[in-house]
């Protein structure tokens, strides 16, 4: 059985830094594509960066574009987003997925496996 567990949030200001992690058990880590995504209470939870298996396609949002930076160790079976230059904005539940799909989907629908997410607020 497939688990994935986020870590990392907590409460940062504006303009600070954080790391979040993902931890894939279960599965063969480097088959998956992986996913962030973030939700705000009462609204849709929506599409932050993805990276395929071989990190041949890495995506974000406009939103953070330049800010955040996603990326993967698969000899420990995690990936990472770094977020830099965090805005109020950037504040939600931030999910990690885990997807078999060759190239990354935007839509959390897609992937097979998702987490229970880590909760980020960013003060300003």
């Amino acid at each position: 059985q497939v688990h994935v567990v986020e870590s990392g949030g907590g409460l940062v200001q504006a303009g600070g830094s954080l790391r979040l992690s993902c931890v894939v058990s279960g599965g063969a880590f480097s088959r998956y594509t992986l996913g962030w995504f973030r939700q705000v209470l009462g609204k849709e939870r929506e599409f932050v960066a993805a990276v395929s298996q071989n990190n041949e396609y890495i995506d974000y949002s406009d939103s953070v574009k330049g800010r955040f930076t996603i990326s993967r160790d698969n000899a420990k079976n995690a990936a990472y987003l770094q977020m830099n230059s965090v805005e109020p904005e950037d504040t939600g539940v931030y999910y990690c997925g885990a997807d078999t799909a060759t190239i990354p989907h935007s839509m959390w629908y897609y992937y097979d496996y998702l987490g229970q997410g880590t909760q980020v607020t960013v003060s300003s």
